[in-house]
Formats: C-alpha cells, sequence, structure tokens
C-alpha cells in the first residue's frame, strides 16, 4: 500500500533523507513510512545519478540508523542543538 503525500510531504521526506546526521527513524516517526519506503520515494524522485550518489553515501551510515548509532538520547536530537528557551525572536 503506498501513502500519497502532498508535494511539501515529499519536499520534507526528501530534505530529511538527503541529511545526513537525521536518521530513517525521525522519518518513520514523523511520516509512519519505513526506511525502505523512504528509499523507494527518493528512487521515484530524484535523477537517477542522484539517486545513486545519496544510496552509495546513506549505506552503511552510522547517522542514518538509529540502532548504529552511538550515545543515543531522547528523540532524534543532535548533541549540538541548543534549548530554544529564551529565544526573544519566538516571543515576538
Amino acid at each position: 500500500m503506498t501513502k500519497e503525500f502532498t508535494e511539501r510531504e515529499l519536499d520534507r521526506i526528501i530534505e530529511m533523507a538527503w541529511e545526513d546526521r537525521t536518521p530513517f527513524e525521525a522519518i518513520t516517526f514523523q511520516f509512519g513510512i519505513s526506511e525502505q519506503e523512504t528509499i523507494e520515494i527518493m528512487r521515484r524522485e530524484m535523477k537517477p545519478s542522484s539517486f545513486r550518489m545519496w544510496r552509495k553515501r546513506v549505506q552503511g551510515r552510522a547517522t542514518k540508523h538509529r540502532n548504529l548509532r552511538e550515545n543515543v538520547s531522547g528523540r532524534f536530537k543532535c548533541s549540538r542543538q541548543k534549548n530554544i528557551s529564551g529565544n526573544k525572536i519566538s516571543k515576538r
């Protein structure tokens, strides 16, 4: 069964898949699709050469597979990410 996504959702899935530090589990959590379904979307939406380059880069990459990552704590947050509390811009 293939899920239907809006163009905006597809763009976000591709963006998340392209990012090295975003694990496939984050895509599953947000969009309810498996790693294999993500790969199928990437294959369908990208040029063949771009898809091959992406697959070569992410295959076996520890940051794309949560179970291969070290120090997994919390939910998909980079250790260098700062808290938003105290952000004056968000209080406007």
